[in-house]
This record gives C-alpha cells, structure tokens and sequence, in this order.
C-alpha cells in the first residue's frame, strides 16, 4: 500500500487517507481526479472494507470499465465483481430490480431507450392529434425528461402552477398531459425510461424507510466521480445514502455547479 501511496502527490494521497466524514476533490481536467477515487476505493479495500459494500458511481459505462480496470491491476478480478461500480442508471437499475415490488412493478421491467421513448411520444401526439411542428418530440422529451430529473412527477406537473404557465406561453399547454399519458403508457408496458430510473429510485426510498435504511447500512463508502453533472435527482439519491454515515467522496471540475455539500473536506 505504501508504493501505491507514493505515486499521488501529496494532496492526492491526502484525499485517499481521509476517511472521517465527506469529501470534496475540486479540480480542472486530466488533473488525476478519477485516479484519486481508484486508488481511495484500493485503500478502503486494505483497510478492511468489504468490496460490497463499497459504491461507486459514474456517468458513463468507459468511465466505469476505466475504474474497475485500474482497480483490478491494483487488487485483483473477483474483488472488482464484488464492488457496487457502475454508472447511476446501472446502479439503480438493480436496486429498483431487487426492490420492484415496493414501487409496483415487475422485477423484469423494460428500460426505454432514447429511441423508444420518442417513438412513444410520437404516438401519444398521434393519439391527441397533436401537430408535431408545434409539440415537437424532442422538445416534449425533454421537458419530460427535465421534470424528472427535478423529481416533479406527473401529477405533480399539472399542479405546478409556474410550469403550466411556462408552458402556455411556449405555446405548448398540454405538455402536462402528454407526461400523464406518457407515464400511463410506460406503466402498462412495464417500461421505465433512463430518467424514471433516478424519480423512482428517490421514490422508493422517500418511501419506504426500512428500504433505504437497508441500502444505509449496506453500502459503507460511497464515491461519485464528474459530481458537477449531478442532477438534482441523483444528488437527492447519494444525500439519503449518506445521510447517516458521511462517509462519501466526490470529485468534480467546477466549483460552481456542484450543489451544496455541507460538511465537506474541500481540497
């Protein structure tokens, strides 16, 4: 471990060592922030932290392989199996599995790609007789999408008075309506888009207190690697897990769009 030490800079190393309450790794591009949460997971794991323990999120699947690979070269195969590493949406895509009963749907629900989700809307717009140069399936995607990732629900929407009214003056009021019949459709097929994977996860554990208290004491470190592209749904998600231990680390290139973080260890 302590060649492994030897290799970070002294505020690298100073990152890993700190385990006592949250962190935050503030820092520009190709400045070794990724590599700090590798080397940060390798250390916990020689400290005695059970792999499974141990959750590690990231944007993208390359990200994720990236981790686990210099995890691997640094520990060994079956340890990286063992860790909670992925993106978020693969994450809670197997929390929301294991725990489909509690936000009623089927274990094996599908997941609606980008693709898929359009093509519904563009059958929703169909099924209104909306023109599509006005209700464009981009644009109702992504007010759908951003709805969500603000853990406004559908019936949420149309009680939204400032978003009904945002939405009359795009010229664009049944938007609302669209999201309802789009989150009807979703449910009759089994279906969650990427973005309902985040409002659901939230759900469940706003929910259902015994479930996230499960996944408390399950998951003993939790680390978020590009934290600045956190939306408010996923830091809502790492806030309860951690709410109880503070034992989190993240890293991100942008002080300013990082949400608030009390408490933290800024380097």
């Amino acid at each position: 471990m302590l060649s492994i030490l030897d290799e970070l800079n002294d505020a690298q190393r100073e990152v890993v060592l700190y385990n006592d309450g949250p962190s935050m790794v503030v820092a520009g591009a190709g400045s070794g922030k990724t590599r700090v949460l590798t080397y940060k997971i390798t250390y916990l794991l020689s400290r005695g932290y059970e792999p499974h323990r141990i959750l590690a999120l990231t944007f993208t699947n390359k990200a994720a392989r990236e981790m686990k690979d210099r995890i691997a070269a640094l520990t060994n195969e079956r340890t990286v199996r063992q860790l909670w590493a992925g993106t978020f949406h693969s994450i809670f895509y197997r929390i929301l599995r294991e725990e489909a009963e509690y936000v009623d749907y089927n274990p094996d629900f599908t997941i609606y790609d980008a693709a898929d989700s359009r093509n519904l809307i563009r059958s929703i717009l169909r099924e209104m007789q909306l023109d599509e140069k006005t209700y464009r399936p981009g644009l109702v995607q992504s007010r759908i999408s951003n709805a969500k990732n603000a853990l406004v629900t559908a019936e949420a929407y149309g009680r939204n008075r400032e978003q009904v009214e945002y939405d009359a003056r795009a010229h664009v009021p049944l938007i609302r309506e669209i999201y309802a019949r789009y989150q009807n459709r979703c449910r009759q097929a089994e279906a969650m888009d990427f973005d309902e994977l985040l409002l659901q996860t939230n759900i469940l554990f706003r929910d259902h207190a015994e479930v996230l208290d499960r996944y408390q004491r399950h998951f003993r470190f939790v680390l978020v690697d590009e934290y600045q592209d956190t939306n408010l749904a996923q830091y809502a998600i790492v806030n309860r897990l951690c709410e109880k231990h503070r034992h989190i680390c993240v890293v991100g290139d942008d002080a300013q769009s990082i949400y608030s973080f009390r408490g933290a260890n800024i380097d």
